[in-house]
């Protein structure tokens, strides 16, 4: 069975993670899109209200679940039997920095391999960075989110 972790904090998810999956659901048996908790990170929504986002966003894809983890993504991947995780590309940028943590990985891992997807030119303006930084003003993100993803002041951690 071919099963791939979409890692990220999803805080929150965006509409080019949704592309991503959404992509990626004919290759892989399952997907499990997993929240990743950082120590040293601070977070504007509560992994309660992501996992919540997460599962209404994916509930009509039967072969992608939730998951959540501490630690390395790697460790992750090797506990539920991943042999695959999936990132995005937005920029070149992106891509140096993904290429190093593939390669990391990869000799964590125990050969876990990375497929990136590319962004599609309408989203690749889109990190859930920005769209924090849009919430924190004030703004609305609602072209930037899933359709099913209502954010509002009460919501944040």
């Amino acid at each position: 069975m071919s099963k791939a972790v979409f890692p990220g904090s999803f805080d929150p998810i965006t509409s080019g993670h949704l592309d991503i999956v959404k992509r990626a659901i004919p290759l892989f048996e399952e997907i499990v899109v997993a929240i990743g908790q950082n120590s040293s990170k601070s977070y504007l929504f509560s992994v309660e209200q992501r996992k919540s986002w997460l599962t209404e966003v994916f509930a009509d894809y039967p072969s992608v679940s939730i998951g959540y983890y501490e630690g390395l993504t790697a460790e992750y991947c090797r506990e539920i039997d991943a042999k695959f995780m999936i990132r995005g590309l937005r920029n070149a940028s992106d891509f140096d920095y993904e290429k190093t943590i593939s390669q990391l990985n990869h000799i964590i891992g125990k050969d876990l391999e990375t497929i990136f997807f590319i962004a599609r030119p309408s989203y690749a303006h889109i990190s859930s960075t920005i769209v924090r930084e849009i919430i924190k003003g004030g703004g609305d993100v609602s072209l930037l989110v899933p359709p099913n993803v209502k954010i509002d002041n009460q919501q944040k951690s």
